[in-house]
């Protein structure tokens, strides 16, 4: 891959924007930001969900027109919303969703949207896949590379998208929330990637959530809260990650509390979910469940840790009845749960936060009354009258939205329209409610800002100290040992450590790379 040195000359701002404002309808996202990224440095854009970064990302970009200021790249004013002419200034995007073609493999896709054509109409299929591999090895990608990109997991997927943006002659990269589903050893290669762009001349804007995250990569931080810069540019030496936090969250309240189950009543901690020698069978991208045996008690977390891929999805897919155990028994609150369909456990107690708020929790288009009622409806008994009362539901969504502080203008708006955050406490509100006896919560603050992040895991808490069980499926290290009163690390398909709390950082990694087997 080829970078061209000396982005811009010296003392000219990469990156100048001048009162910049954007408004949707009643809703400010941005209001009259004006920041100057100096060249050749890795900038990071910090904020709460829905406080305007990726609105300022795609400003930049050309994606979205301001209503009032001015963009400059490298000295030259650019049109507003005019995509062609920030590509043509130099600057290339990573988005937060996919554009890669579902249909093509991995080296045709990458081949197709590369801004470095080799000019021939004959492509021969070894060339192409000793071309891509070396960018895809960069970013731990381990998929043959021609693999369809409909049938990758997400997390490959969005690392696909960040080789795809990296092989631009860019001066300049803004990457909307490129870590949000990579696992840590992904992360740090990203990192490192860009380490070397800044190196050879390229100014790096990366929007994050993570404060280690912004203090691994970025040489000045920025925070956006409620449309409005409030700190930065500023450099990463001389700004603490207390004021950063400080910044991001802003003036202190009481409003954004934990909320949980009404709690439980006597000292008893009975088994609420249990597997019994569980086995499943594999999947395209991780091994099938192999005699997995664990329990869940009344009033406890018990935390599963891991290297992607180990067999975790397939584990909530058999708990959920959403995947089948061709081995083993299901149980919940002591009784046989195997067989039953999702509908049934749900009934029982169980309730999930499935792995992608986006394709797994929620309906999109469908309006956030809906979405929050959802559940209601399915298992809504047969009466004499088909009719419901929308007026009904629609109000209940707006109590349990509200409960939960739900960002939101209506409740007939789109789900699609809310931030990440946001969506995430929709899902809460509509899985954590009355009826609740243990939960299965996958990735559950996987891309949530500083704030989003502390209301969930406060959340948890709240459900454990009210006598629900709740299994947390993460990724996040520092959020389980936070969190977990005891932990399971998966490998292969199978439970390899099973470790009480306070836990020996070093005895989860060797297990979950296997170096302790």
């Amino acid at each position: 891959m080829t970078v061209p040195r000396g982005a811009a000359s010296a003392g000219t701002a990469a990156v100048r924007c001048r009162s910049v404002g954007v408004s949707f309808g009643t809703v400010r996202a941005l209001h009259s930001v004006s920041l100057d990224l100096a060249p050749a440095r890795i900038h990071a854009l910090v904020g709460q969900n829905g406080a305007g970064n990726t609105t300022l990302a795609k400003v930049l970009g050309g994606l979205q027109t301001p209503d009032a200021g001015d963009v400059h790249i490298a000295g030259r004013k650019l049109p507003p919303g005019d995509v062609r002419s920030a590509r043509a200034a130099g600057l290339a995007m990573v988005h937060q969703h996919f554009s890669l073609p579902p249909s093509f493999t991995i080296a045709e896709a990458l081949e197709l949207t590369a801004a470095r054509p080799e000019g021939r109409s004959v492509y021969r299929r070894a060339e192409l896949h000793r071309r891509w591999h070396e960018d895809v090895a960069d970013v731990g990608g381990t998929a043959a590379l021609s693999t369809r990109i409909r049938d990758l997991p997400v997390e490959t997927r969005q690392s696909l998208e960040i080789v795809r943006a990296l092989t631009t002659e860019a001066r300049i990269l803004v990457l909307d929330e490129p870590t949000a589903l990579l696992t840590p050893a992904a992360i740090e290669a990203l990192f490192e990637r860009l380490r070397r762009l800044r190196d050879d001349g390229i100014t790096v804007l990366i929007v994050l959530h993570k404060l280690r995250e912004v203090v691994a990569v970025a040489d000045t931080v920025s925070v956006l809260r409620e449309g409005e810069l409030v700190l930065g540019p500023v450099e990463m030496s001389e700004a603490t990650q207390g004021q950063i936090s400080d910044a991001i969250v802003g003036p202190a309240s009481g409003a954004d509390r934990s909320i949980g189950v009404a709690a439980a009543t006597g000292a008893e901690h009975p088994t609420l979910l249990e597997l019994v020698r569980v086995s499943s069978r594999e999947s395209a991208f991780e091994p099938g469940l192999r005699s997995v045996d664990l329990s869940v008690e009344s009033g406890e977390i018990v935390g599963v840790a891991g290297v992607e891929g180990n067999g975790q999805r397939g584990l909530v897919s058999v708990i959920a009845g959403l995947g089948a155990a061709i081995e083993g028994s299901v149980l919940l609150g002591g009784s046989e749960a195997t067989r039953s369909p999702p509908g049934r456990r749900r009934s029982r107690g169980l309730r999930l936060v499935p792995f992608d708020r986006n394709s797994e929790g929620i309906s999109r288009s469908a309006p956030l009354w809906l979405n929050q009622s959802a559940l209601r409806l399915i298992g809504r008994r047969r009466r004499r009258s088909p009719l419901i009362s929308l007026r009904d539901y629609k109000r209940q969504a707006t109590e349990a939205l509200d409960h939960w502080q739900v960002r939101y203008n209506a409740v007939t708006q789109p789900a699609e329209s809310l931030s990440g955050g946001n969506m995430q406490r929709l899902i809460l509100a509509r899985e954590l409610a009355p009826g609740l006896e243990v939960l299965v919560a996958a990735q559950p603050t996987r891309g949530l800002d500083f704030s989003a992040t502390s209301f969930v895991r406060r959340s948890l808490r709240g459900l454990r100290d009210a006598g629900a069980g709740v299994l947390l499926v993460s990724s996040d290290l520092d959020e389980l040992f936070e969190l977990s009163d005891r932990l399971l690390v998966m490998y292969g398909g199978q439970i390899v450590a099973r470790l009480e709390a306070p836990f020996d950082r070093r005895a989860v990694g060797d297990a979950m790379t296997g170096a302790s087997r």
